[in-house]
């Protein structure tokens, strides 16, 4: 019967099956599975291959390089915005790619190749007014990052090593900055402000070291909103060159769009401060190697700052090691006078204040290890926890300044390495999660591609061909003589004068004054500790 089957098969032109010859006898394949076969095997080859093409023309975007190659290179850019060069820095916001992606998310207008040329009718127009005894390698970052997001002049009172002819002659031949030497007739001068016959400041009067500064910082502020006023200035802001204003949540990086939004009814604004939290001891250049920042208790929750507390302290006095109660930018505007180095007051009304949401000062406080023995040698107080206390304001300044004038340099690294430097990458992570700490790279990235485009040398380099004509004219400033050059016991006439105008037009008003006592009477704002925890209820001891 079988035969007969196979037979019929045979005589229909069908193909005899090949017989098992065992278990693992190939099995006979026909010519279709064979075709579907070479079919599959094909699109399995071709179909990664199509989509690694499509990624790549994806990724070229008219010859685009790796940011991976880019970095630490001539042309850094950063995260999903475009590469800053000198030639795409100077694009603004309507050069934004319509594609709709982020290549120039950040834009920053006021690079214009690194000439920083401002329009004449560029509004409002923004300066910065500092103390400073710091040398070249600081303040130069500090004033063309400031250039950067938009600020136009800066009064820089100078002593110390900035005071230097080396440092001061460079300092005075860059358009927009103002230098005022600490002369024998200056400091009578403001012995006679009006500061000194007034309450306010009163309580910081006649100390040594962080209190000294403190009133002097005041009165040099006082200075310069003279000064601010003569040049047309906007707004005037108080900074250290320790600080840089990160202008977050303004539409393009720019510090001047960030004002431009501001409100008209608003006198103040405030940035509340970042505090740099260092990985590593060997920092030489805090502006271009640190992009670590704790954040400011106002831009934290109440629940996220006082259960992280204790872990972001890490065994210090308070969760900042200086400072936390911010900065400020105020209107230029009759009357304004400053409130201590912080805030700034009116003499006629209450300044009608803004503390914004996410804009910031970041504070880059011991950064260098050098900083310990930088605060010691300024200050002469005896190393004891009772006479540091006429010295410093605040705790942890006086725990440093003990260390550094008690223990070897040995004991002063590892106190250091313990309590200013974030070695354990476990918690950073932890934090940087919770939102306790945070990462800044703008600033990191625009001083180093200052650095890299040859700015700063450049700035040292013109300095010896620079006129002090051309240097006085660039803030609108007449000259103080007639003279070619200008010594520095008279270089501060004009603003003497300056002031005292200012005084004698402020005297017609007393009168109105003595009405208003709780304008006139509220004690200037110190440097003050960020909130603390109470063992009690967990409310901010200092709001």
């Amino acid at each position: 019967m079988g035969s007969y089957y196979m037979l019929s098969a045979l005589s229909r032109g069908e193909r005899k099956p090949a017989l098992m010859a065992g278990p693992y006898a190939p099995l006979r394949t026909y010519p279709s599975q064979q075709g579907f076969a070479s079919r599959l095997l094909l699109l399995l080859t071709l179909l990664p291959l199509t989509l690694a093409t499509f990624a790549f023309l994806l990724q070229w975007r008219g010859g685009l390089n790796d940011p991976t190659s880019r970095w630490p290179g001539d042309n850094r850019n950063f995260p999903g915005t475009s590469p800053l060069s000198t030639t795409s820095l100077s694009s603004s916001s309507s050069s934004s790619s319509s594609s709709g992606d982020c290549h120039n998310k950040l834009d920053f207008p006021y690079y214009h190749d690194w000439g920083f040329k401002f329009a004449s009718d560029a509004h409002p127009k923004i300066c910065i007014t500092t103390s400073t005894s710091a040398g070249l390698d600081q303040i130069l970052p500090w004033i063309f990052y400031h250039k950067v997001i938009g600020v136009t002049s800066f009064f820089l009172f100078v002593e110390g090593k900035a005071a230097s002819s080396n440092v001061s002659a460079v300092l005075e031949s860059l358009p927009g900055v103002k230098v005022v030497y600490r002369t024998k007739e200056l400091e009578e001068k403001q012995a006679k402000s009006r500061i000194w016959n007034e309450t306010w400041l009163s309580s910081f009067f006649y100390k040594p070291c962080n209190y000294e500064l403190f009133v002097k910082q005041s009165l040099n502020m006082e200075m310069a909103v003279v000064m601010a006023r003569d040049a047309g200035m906007d707004w005037i802001i108080h900074l250290d060159t320790d600080e840089l204003i990160h202008p977050a949540g303004a539409k393009e990086y720019s510090l001047r769009q960030l004002l431009l939004d501001v409100p008209d009814n608003v006198d103040m604004v405030i940035f509340p401060n970042y505090e740099s939290a260092i990985e590593r001891e060997d920092i030489k250049e805090p502006f271009s190697e640190v992009s670590m920042f704790k954040k400011n208790y106002d831009h934290l929750t109440k629940e996220t700052y006082f259960g992280m507390y204790k872990e972001a302290t890490r065994g210090n006095p308070n969760y900042f090691l200086t400072y936390g109660n911010g900065k400020s930018a105020a209107r230029v505007q009759d009357h304004l006078r400053p409130n201590g180095a912080h805030r700034w007051h009116n003499y006629m009304k209450t300044p009608n204040e803004l503390k914004l949401d996410e804009a910031a000062v970041l504070h880059y406080t011991y950064t260098k290890f050098s900083d310990l023995t930088s605060r010691r040698d300024r200050c002469g107080c005896k190393p004891t926890k009772e006479d540091v206390k006429r010295c410093f304001m605040l705790d942890f300044d006086r725990a440093a300044f003990i260390i550094a004038s008690t223990a070897t340099e040995e004991e002063m690294l590892r106190w250091y390495r313990e309590h200013i430097v974030w070695t354990d990458k476990t918690l950073n992570m932890k934090l940087l999660r919770k939102g306790i700490l945070t990462r800044v790279y703008a600033p990191m990235v625009i001083v180093q591609g200052l650095g890299d485009s040859g700015v700063f040398t450049n700035a040292i380099a013109s300095s010896h061909s620079y006129s002090k004509g051309q240097f006085l004219s660039s803030i609108g400033h007449p000259r103080s003589s007639g003279s070619s050059e200008t010594p520095k016991s008279t270089a501060s006439g004009t603003l003497i004068s300056e002031l005292h105008n200012q005084e004698s037009k402020a005297a017609a008003s007393r009168k109105l004054l003595f009405k208003l006592p709780n304008v006139t009477s509220i004690a200037a704002m110190p440097p003050m500790s960020p909130p603390a925890l109470d063992d009690d209820d967990h409310l901010p001891m200092i709001m």
